[in-house]
């Protein structure tokens, strides 16, 4: 057991110099990512403990975060420097991308809630 637990924290340790290596932008698109994850998490365990009375409600505010946790994914992979995909779109196209498909799914959500 000592040697998986070495090697875990050999894997950490790699994962994090690797990461330490990323550029601030996409630090910041992870953390909206993970709040967006953390924050349907939350819903799901409240809905577990308290009910699901209005279930629309419910689905429209996961779906939500889920949604916007999937569109800001998207914009990472766009503004990464290190992809060649998108080599010839200017990151203020995908940021624009970004917000115009955030504003449609919120539009959808809206109109989900009843």
């Amino acid at each position: 057991m000592p040697k998986a637990a070495g090697d875990a924290k050999l894997l950490f340790q790699s994962l994090n110099k690797a990461y330490a290596a990323t550029p601030t932008n996409l630090k910041i698109i992870d953390l909206y990512v993970v709040f967006a994850m953390a924050t349907a998490l939350v819903q799901v365990v409240y809905m577990g403990v308290v009910g699901s009375f209005p279930f629309n409600s419910f689905l429209s505010g996961v779906l939500s975060c889920i949604g916007s946790a999937v569109l800001a994914v998207c914009l990472r992979i766009q503004v990464n420097n290190d992809n060649k995909e998108f080599k010839d779109f200017p990151p203020e196209r995908a940021f624009a991308d970004f917000v115009l498909c955030n504003l449609v799914l919120h539009l959808v959500i809206m109109n989900f809630l009843g």
